[in-house]
């Protein structure tokens, strides 16, 4: 199973960038995305943008992915 982290897309050249998420920034590829702008919400897998999301689904992806992060600390 593959998980891919909505992320925003803060910089970008013609191959790369760099995506945050909650003040976390990371180096990834943008070789899959070239429609991706800087501000665009981009699906980040193993270090490569795989897809775009928009700001909507992108929120409630990470809000799903919160709540089972925090049901696995009750555990």
């Amino acid at each position: 199973m593959c998980l891919a982290i909505p992320m925003v897309l803060v910089e970008r050249n013609e191959f790369e960038g760099v995506a945050e998420i909650d003040g976390v920034q990371r180096r990834i590829s943008v070789m899959y995305v070239p429609e991706a702008e800087v501000g665009d919400h981009v699906l980040v897998h193993a270090g490569y943008a795989i897809g775009q999301v928009d700001a909507d689904e992108a929120a409630k992806t990470l809000e799903l992915l919160r709540e089972f992060s925090d049901s696995m600390v009750e555990l």
